[in-house]
Protein backbone atom coordinates (compact mmCIF):
# COMPACT_ATOMS: atom_id res chain seq x y z
CA UNK A 1 0.00 0.00 0.00
CA UNK A 2 1.06 3.27 -1.10
CA UNK A 3 1.25 5.91 1.80
CA UNK A 4 -0.18 9.28 0.34
CA UNK A 5 1.97 12.19 1.33
CA UNK A 6 0.58 14.88 3.02
CA UNK A 7 1.56 18.26 2.25
CA UNK A 8 3.14 20.40 4.92
CA UNK A 9 1.46 23.74 5.11
CA UNK A 10 4.99 25.02 4.96
CA UNK A 11 4.90 23.38 1.62
CA UNK A 12 4.36 25.48 -1.27
CA UNK A 13 2.54 24.47 -4.52
CA UNK A 14 4.98 23.76 -6.72
CA UNK A 15 4.57 26.84 -8.73
CA UNK A 16 4.61 29.63 -6.39
CA UNK A 17 7.79 31.01 -5.35
CA UNK A 18 9.21 33.30 -2.46
CA UNK A 19 9.52 36.33 -4.10
CA UNK A 20 6.16 37.86 -3.46
CA UNK A 21 6.17 37.42 -0.03
CA UNK A 22 9.30 39.31 0.72
CA UNK A 23 8.40 41.95 -1.26
CA UNK A 24 4.66 42.20 0.63
CA UNK A 25 7.12 42.39 3.97
CA UNK A 26 9.24 45.14 2.46
CA UNK A 27 6.10 47.17 1.22
CA UNK A 28 4.59 46.59 4.51
CA UNK A 29 7.73 47.85 6.58
CA UNK A 30 8.49 50.86 4.12
CA UNK A 31 4.71 51.67 4.47
CA UNK A 32 4.96 51.54 8.48
CA UNK A 33 8.46 53.67 8.57
CA UNK A 34 6.93 56.46 6.56
CA UNK A 35 3.92 56.79 8.82
CA UNK A 36 5.36 56.61 11.43
CA UNK A 37 8.00 59.22 10.50
CA UNK A 38 4.95 61.37 8.93
CA UNK A 39 3.10 61.08 12.16
CA UNK A 40 6.37 62.43 14.26
CA UNK A 41 6.70 65.13 11.81
CA UNK A 42 3.20 66.47 12.29
CA UNK A 43 3.50 65.35 15.59
CA UNK A 44 6.65 67.82 16.18
CA UNK A 45 4.97 70.35 14.30
CA UNK A 46 1.80 70.68 16.54
CA UNK A 47 3.62 70.88 19.72
CA UNK A 48 6.14 73.54 17.92
CA UNK A 49 3.30 75.38 17.12
CA UNK A 50 1.07 74.96 20.42
CA UNK A 51 4.28 76.04 22.07
CA UNK A 52 4.59 79.03 19.71
CA UNK A 53 0.74 80.00 20.21
CA UNK A 54 0.87 79.44 23.85
CA UNK A 55 3.70 81.83 24.18
CA UNK A 56 2.07 84.10 22.22
CA UNK A 57 -1.41 83.82 23.72
CA UNK A 58 0.18 84.49 27.23
CA UNK A 59 2.15 87.86 27.78
CA UNK A 60 3.72 88.29 30.68
CA UNK A 61 2.31 90.12 34.09
CA UNK A 62 2.96 93.25 34.14
CA UNK A 63 4.85 94.33 37.40
CA UNK A 64 2.81 97.48 38.10
CA UNK A 65 -0.85 95.55 38.59
CA UNK A 66 -2.65 97.53 40.56
CA UNK A 67 -4.07 100.03 38.26
CA UNK A 68 -5.13 103.88 39.38
CA UNK A 69 -8.02 105.07 40.04
CA UNK A 70 -9.61 107.80 37.62
CA UNK A 71 -10.57 111.33 38.73
CA UNK A 72 -13.60 113.17 37.93
CA UNK A 73 -14.06 116.97 37.43
CA UNK A 74 -17.72 118.24 37.92
CA UNK A 75 -18.67 120.74 35.33
CA UNK A 76 -20.82 123.96 35.91
CA UNK A 77 -24.38 122.92 34.68
CA UNK A 78 -24.90 123.93 30.99
CA UNK A 79 -28.56 125.17 29.91
CA UNK A 80 -28.58 126.53 26.13
CA UNK A 81 -31.66 126.90 23.85
CA UNK A 82 -31.23 123.99 21.08
CA UNK A 83 -31.56 125.15 17.23
CA UNK A 84 -35.05 126.00 15.98
CA UNK A 85 -36.22 124.16 13.22
CA UNK A 86 -39.21 126.15 11.99
CA UNK A 87 -41.47 125.71 15.07
CA UNK A 88 -43.04 128.25 17.46
CA UNK A 89 -41.76 126.68 20.81
CA UNK A 90 -38.89 127.26 22.06
CA UNK A 91 -36.50 124.18 23.47
CA UNK A 92 -33.96 123.87 26.32
CA UNK A 93 -30.96 121.37 26.67
CA UNK A 94 -29.63 121.19 30.43
CA UNK A 95 -26.47 119.10 30.93
CA UNK A 96 -24.73 118.07 34.16
CA UNK A 97 -21.17 116.53 32.73
CA UNK A 98 -18.68 115.24 34.49
CA UNK A 99 -14.80 114.77 33.01
CA UNK A 100 -13.22 111.69 33.86
CA UNK A 101 -9.54 112.29 33.69
CA UNK A 102 -6.93 109.64 33.88
CA UNK A 103 -4.27 111.06 36.69
CA UNK A 104 -4.96 113.56 39.34
CA UNK A 105 -2.15 115.49 38.62
CA UNK A 106 -4.09 116.63 35.22
CA UNK A 107 -6.66 118.18 37.28
CA UNK A 108 -4.40 121.86 38.55
CA UNK A 109 -3.61 121.57 34.94
CA UNK A 110 -6.59 121.72 32.97
CA UNK A 111 -8.62 123.72 35.63
CA UNK A 112 -7.36 127.33 34.07
CA UNK A 113 -8.83 125.56 31.10
CA UNK A 114 -12.35 125.66 32.06
CA UNK A 115 -13.68 129.11 30.30
CA UNK A 116 -12.12 127.38 27.01
CA UNK A 117 -13.81 124.22 27.67
CA UNK A 118 -17.52 125.25 28.40
CA UNK A 119 -17.31 127.81 25.67
CA UNK A 120 -16.80 124.95 23.16
CA UNK A 121 -19.56 123.20 25.00
CA UNK A 122 -21.99 125.99 24.52
CA UNK A 123 -21.12 126.93 21.05
CA UNK A 124 -21.52 123.20 19.92
CA UNK A 125 -24.55 122.23 22.12
CA UNK A 126 -26.18 125.54 20.74
CA UNK A 127 -26.54 123.99 16.98
CA UNK A 128 -28.10 120.73 18.14
CA UNK A 129 -31.70 119.58 17.31
CA UNK A 130 -34.20 118.10 19.69
CA UNK A 131 -33.80 115.46 16.87
CA UNK A 132 -29.90 114.66 17.42
CA UNK A 133 -30.28 114.10 21.23
CA UNK A 134 -32.62 110.64 19.85
CA UNK A 135 -32.00 107.30 21.53
CA UNK A 136 -28.70 106.19 22.75
CA UNK A 137 -26.92 106.39 19.46
CA UNK A 138 -27.55 110.33 19.57
CA UNK A 139 -26.60 110.41 23.29
CA UNK A 140 -23.47 108.55 22.10
CA UNK A 141 -22.69 110.91 19.47
CA UNK A 142 -22.78 113.86 21.71
CA UNK A 143 -20.35 111.95 24.45
CA UNK A 144 -17.92 111.05 21.94
CA UNK A 145 -17.71 114.91 20.34
CA UNK A 146 -17.68 116.84 23.72
CA UNK A 147 -15.00 114.40 24.33
CA UNK A 148 -12.94 115.43 21.36
CA UNK A 149 -13.67 119.17 21.89
CA UNK A 150 -12.49 118.97 25.22
CA UNK A 151 -9.73 116.91 24.24
CA UNK A 152 -8.75 119.45 21.65
CA UNK A 153 -9.01 122.50 24.20
CA UNK A 154 -7.02 121.22 26.85
CA UNK A 155 -4.56 119.58 24.26
CA UNK A 156 -1.32 118.29 24.90
CA UNK A 157 -3.69 116.90 28.00
CA UNK A 158 -6.25 114.21 27.24
CA UNK A 159 -9.08 113.53 29.21
CA UNK A 160 -10.54 109.83 29.53
CA UNK A 161 -13.92 109.86 28.81
CA UNK A 162 -16.71 112.69 29.60
CA UNK A 163 -19.81 111.41 31.17
CA UNK A 164 -23.41 112.55 31.92
CA UNK A 165 -25.32 113.14 35.19
CA UNK A 166 -28.24 114.82 34.37
CA UNK A 167 -29.44 115.62 30.18
CA UNK A 168 -33.02 117.24 30.51
CA UNK A 169 -34.82 118.81 26.59
CA UNK A 170 -37.54 120.68 27.52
Amino acid sequence: MAKAKKAAPDDKPEGESEQPVKAKRKLSLKLIIIAVAGLAVLGGGGYGGYKFFAGAAVPEAPKEAAAKPAVFVDLPDVLVNLSNTGGDRTQYLKVKIVLELPDAALVAQIQPLMPRVMDAFQTYLRELRATDLDGSAGLYRLKEELTRRVNVAVAPNHITAVLFKEIVVQ
